[in-house]
């Protein structure tokens, strides 16, 4: 792809061009695939053809202006990724509107839940109407935001140099970003593979333990991302026990940090995933959530033993990864078997993962950091560096963990305010609000596990929208568009 033929690529900004032409094409090509599929499947196909006419036009139009060695600056990465998962839904959406029949707005809520993965839905009878195309393209977008699209390009795409490693970070989840290769490309590529692996892994054993095949591929596109789309509408609840299991394990595996996934599946390295404090946080959380949760049902003669094993671990894997998968209707669960999950929706996967929501990881600096001013009151005079896994951390992390959870708080308490007066139910707009901000997918009530979002107002569903873009880039990129001082910085 040829862009300016000049030795200067001017201001930062038209690295962000670049890389929105990059991805506009590249979707127009996967529009364009997918349409031909939908042919061969005599489904609906002018929504994807239509999609890649516009893909390819807005990709050439925007790489034109762009330059793939431009050196944005802090300000333009950031514009950049908070653009780009922007302009993808907002091209992603075409064919829930044009093949689907879905309003362009309920279009682009289901886009924006797909592709980051969130996995809330406002399909209802949709589920027996649409064709596989259309489902198979529902999964595969979970699949694309579950790796992160500029993890994507940058696996595949060398021109990608200064401006794809900045937004590459950018777009990263966790405390710290740490490479596991020098070259960020070989990093990328190593992501990938453990993620393609896990994935082919997930589809042969759902397959194997009885679900359709289709199902089975689709389900598996949305487990690793911790995306949580299913084309079933009862979700895991249709499938056989060995099914659940077996999703609980891929779930868990979806919410560790890939690239210690990486040196244990082709490293053969044990002991940095054993020896990692997230890792084991996160492991002894869920294990101990699930057992209780696991007592609480068994005693109260809920379930059985192995179907109260069997709907606990789901369940909290479901709900701590923010995968949003159901074995079961927890909506209709008594009030302290949900308010587990409820409590679970705050803490998030592993740094690194395809899980969303605040991170094992920032806990476990906050609780650090709140173990230190404790002992601090007590002994005013003492140096107490701030620890993490046997590491010293930077005042600098405690900084952007505090500016990150209270940005997340702000966003949750202020969205959950407006959707309870817009819906007049507090259940509804509290874990609405918290599902869509860590991208999990279910809430409770109306738009619980088995629910559905279409009923809710036209307002309440763009809150949603912008809550799920926002939490799934990390939020700060999200505020700073609305400041001028970033607009100030930008150089086109």
């Amino acid at each position: 792809m040829k862009s300016w033929p000049v030795s200067s690529p001017r201001g930062g900004f038209r690295a962000a061009l670049y890389l929105l032409g990059v991805t506009a094409q590249g979707f127009g090509l996967l529009f364009l695939l997918f349409g031909f599929l939908a042919l061969a499947l005599q489904e609906e196909a002018s929504g994807f053809f239509w999609a890649a006419l516009l893909g390819f036009l807005l990709g050439r139009g925007f790489a034109l202006f762009g330059h793939p060695q431009a050196q944005p600056n802090r300000a333009e990465v950031l514009l950049s990724v908070g653009l780009l998962w922007l302009f993808v839904p907002l091209l992603g959406a075409l064919p829930f509107a044009l093949s689907g029949g879905l309003s362009y707005l309920d279009a682009l809520f289901e886009a924006v839940s797909g592709f980051t993965t969130t996995g809330a839905t406002v399909l209802t009878e949709e589920f027996s109407t649409w064709g596989k195309s259309l489902f198979l393209y529902r999964a595969l977008a979970q699949w694309m935001g579950g790796i992160g699209i500029v993890v994507l390009f940058v696996a595949v795409l060398p021109q990608l140099r200064v401006a794809g490693r900045q937004a590459f970070f950018a777009e990263s989840t966790g405390v710290e970003k740490d490479r596991l290769t020098p070259r960020l490309r070989h990093t990328a590529q190593a992501v990938l593979r453990v993620y393609v692996l896990l994935t082919l892994l997930a589809f042969l054993a759902y397959g194997f333990a009885g679900m359709p095949w289709f199902e089975a591929l689709a389900n598996a596109l949305t487990t690793l991302p911790a995306g949580g789309f299913s084309p079933n509408p009862q979700s895991f609840a249709q499938y056989t026990p060995l099914a659940q299991w077996l999703g609980t394990l891929f779930m868990f595996l979806a919410g560790v940090n890939f690239l210690l996934q990486y040196r244990l599946l082709f490293g053969r390295e044990v002991r940095p995933i054993l020896k990692d404090a997230e890792f084991r946080a996160y492991a002894v959380l869920v294990l101990v959530s699930a057992l209780f949760l696991a007592l609480y049902l068994y005693t109260h003669h809920l379930y059985g033993l192995e179907p109260s094993l069997r709907h606990a671990f789901f369940q909290v894997v479901s709900i701590v990864t923010t995968t949003g998968f159901a074995s079961v209707d927890f909506a209709q669960w008594v009030v302290p078997a949900q308010a587990i999950l409820v409590l679970l929706m705050f803490v998030g996967g592993s740094a690194g993962s395809g899980a969303g929501g605040v991170k094992v990881v920032r806990w476990l600096v906050l609780f650090g950091f709140l173990r230190r001013e404790i002992t601090r009151t007590l002994h005013p005079q003492a140096v107490l560096p701030l620890r993490l896994g046997g590491r010293s951390l930077g005042e600098e992390v405690l900084r952007q963990v505090s500016v990150f959870v209270f940005l997340y708080t702000l966003l949750f308490a202020t969205s959950t305010l407006f959707l309870a007066l817009l819906e007049g139910d507090f259940v509804v707009a509290f874990t609405a609000s918290a599902q869509a901000i860590g991208n999990i997918g279910p809430g409770l009530g109306p738009v619980g596990p088995m629910g559905s979002y279409a009923e809710l107002s036209p307002l309440s569903k763009v809150i949603l929208i912008l809550e799920m873009w926002a939490g799934r880039i990390e939020l700060l990129p999200a505020f700073l568009l609305f400041t001028p001082e970033l607009w100030r910085r930008v150089k086109v």
